[in-house]
């Protein structure tokens, strides 16, 4: 069973920066397509990020971002430690919320819910001074 396991959460002030972890246990998360959402208080869940899963040398990982956060968030993978992450930095109010990891299979990298097979709890990130 798929089971994903966010960390890195917590309360930053406006322009700081936080680096959130989207860890799994029993398989590799070199063999799904990785996505980041995240659900403010009272709106619907939405895309931040995706990074692809990764096939050969010549064809490998390719990575979208919503336009919101572009620019400022960076998300990449660590084979080694099984870890996708996703590093915030410049972090705005509009920021804040809780922060899920989704897994899917395939190469597929889009910022779609119904895309998503697997999904984390969650994680709060929380932007204020």
């Amino acid at each position: 069973q798929v089971q994903l396991v966010e960390s890195g959460g917590g309360l930053v002030q406006p322009g700081g920066s936080l680096r959130l972890s989207c860890a799994a246990s029993a398989f590799s998360l070199d063999y799904y397509t990785i996505g980041w959402f995240r659900q403010a208080p009272g709106k619907e869940r939405e895309g931040v990020s995706c990074i692809s899963r990764g096939t050969t040398i010549l064809y490998g990982y390719y990575a979208n971002y919503a336009d919101s956060v572009k620019g400022r968030f960076t998300i990449s993978r660590d084979n080694a430690n099984n870890t996708v992450y996703l590093q915030m930095k410049s972090l705005k109010p509009e920021d804040t919320g809780v922060y899920y990891c989704a897994a899917v299979g395939g190469r597929r990298c889009v910022l779609l819910e119904p895309t998503y097979d697997y999904w984390g709890q969650g994680t709060q990130v929380t932007v204020s001074s």
